[in-house]
């Protein structure tokens, strides 16, 4: 006899007009609605152990919030804050809330942290409600390979040597992506007693496909109400390792640009090309749905780990030039930095991160979870890593299925791969850790694994 049982429940977490929207280094303040944001909570219960895979819609959400979200859950539900997963999806129109790591004259911090207590609240509702939804329940799981179109490499080897993230399209100078795609998509399905399914997809892909200053959950509100719609389930996205994964074709045929068009930082963007990439994974997801494999689950273990990784400080001779760019950035005056599109949000980025890090710190501590559930696991990444990162976990032996889970428990930014150093690029100039962090953090997760699986 299976001692499983799941809940589910999912809260508005709507941000008031006028909230920071982020991802850009452009100051985007919001203006209206294209759809609801929202935290969906999945509550699993084994024999001897509870956790939650809560799933919300934002940009980012940084580990001060994680740890008062954690703390309020424990202290109303009596649940370990360990055994919790606070995973952003990481849409580009939405608010961020780790204004720490943001030393941005722009920001309006006293909306954001308004709205982080308010969905901090929210939250901890969507876990109590999860809880009281517990029902006995069977689990299955399935991958499936995702469409054509929908998710590229975004970065880029050009003919004259240099490497770009996001370069214009169709520009004769590039010449090749740098990387393979991860083009899984993983699949969990849970059946329950007198209630509706229930569906976690997991997959590695930017949540950027519209742009703009309205509010939207991006690609995952079409992913969810397209599932939920034809299934009659609750379904819920959490993302991949997409650190280095678009949805802009380089070279678009006419069709591709069938309801979109292209954004400033050379992307394709718009709210057709989020209803695109919704509905595709949807419909990935209908395919195998009816052919899970179900498996028993008869107890369900979590493990925690704190990872040091180094800072990537910058060298003195650099810091004027860097002190340079982001004064001129915060004063409006992009135009006199010599750069464009995203040339430009590379050096602006670049500079934010040399000038925050001028004093320090030499290291910083990255929590990790691992979580088992009979043959499968989830591990929690808190940030963007590279795709390699996430095929490299997914090959640990010992699991039928392994899902990384990205921008989980804390937004660290950008984990690239060592090569990615070497290169250059948007993400390596940007990361505020050196390079080897993406070893360091494959070996935490398999260390976690291994011992998850005894």
């Amino acid at each position: 006899m299976e001692n499983l049982k799941v809940g589910f429940a999912k809260v508005n977490i709507d941000p008031p007009l006028g909230i920071d929207i982020f991802g850009y280094y452009v100051p985007r303040y919001a203006k209206g609605f294209l759809d609801s944001l929202e935290a969906d909570a999945l509550a699993i219960q084994t024999e001897d152990t509870t956790a939650l895979i809560i799933a919300v819609d934002n940009c980012g959400v940084g580990i001060e919030l994680v740890n008062k979200i954690t703390e309020a859950i424990e202290k109303n539900t009596g649940i370990s804050k360990d055994n919790i997963f606070i995973c952003s999806s990481h849409t580009h129109t939405g608010p961020y809330l780790a204004p720490s790591t943001r030393d941005l004259s722009y920001v309006n911090a006293e909306i954001i942290k308004d709205y982080a207590d308010f969905m901090c609240k929210r939250v901890v509702d969507a876990a109590i409600m999860a809880l009281d939804d517990l029902k006995n329940a069977r689990m299955g799981y399935s991958v499936v390979k995702a469409p054509d179109r929908i998710a590229y490499i975004r970065r880029y080897k050009m003919k004259d040597g240099t490497t770009m993230t996001c370069p214009p399209i169709n520009d004769e100078n590039i010449d090749h992506p740098i990387g393979e795609l991860d083009q899984r998509i993983n699949v969990v399905r849970f059946d329950r007693d007198g209630a509706r399914s229930i569906a976690l997809v997991n997959y590695g892909i930017h949540s950027d496909t519209i742009g703009g200053e309205l509010i939207s959950a991006d690609f995952e509100a079409w992913m969810r109400k397209t599932l939920d719609a034809s299934l009659d389930i609750d379904s819920l996205f959490v993302c991949g390792a997409q650190g280095d994964v678009g949805s802009t074709h380089v070279y678009p045929t006419e069709s591709d640009m069938n309801d979109t068009v292209i954004s400033f930082d050379n992307e394709m963007k718009s709210p057709g090309m989020a209803r695109f990439v919704g509905r595709a994974i949807a419909g990935a997801v209908l395919q195998v749905w009816d052919k899970v494999l179900y498996t028993k689950v008869d107890k369900m273990r979590v493990i925690k780990k704190i990872v040091p990784v180094a800072a990537n400080l910058p060298k003195p001779e650099e810091l004027p030039l860097a002190h340079k760019y982001k004064e001129l950035h915060l004063a409006g005056k992009d135009d006199l930095i010599p750069y464009t599109a995203m040339e430009l949000t590379t050096v602006v980025a670049e500079a934010v991160r040399m000038c925050d890090l001028e004093n320090g710190p030499e290291s910083f501590m990255l929590p990790m979870t691992a979580l088992s559930l009979g043959p499968i696991a989830f591990v929690s990444i808190p940030g963007e890593p590279f795709t390699d990162i996430g095929v490299k976990i997914k090959d640990t032996p010992g699991f039928d299925l392994i899902l990384p889970c990205a921008l989980t428990n804390g937004f660290f930014g950008y984990f690239p791969v060592q090569s990615a150093y070497d290169e250059g690029g948007y993400e390596a100039r940007a990361t505020r850790y050196k390079a080897g962090v993406a070893e360091t953090l494959i070996s935490a997760a398999k260390e976690l694994l291994e011992q998850i699986k005894r």
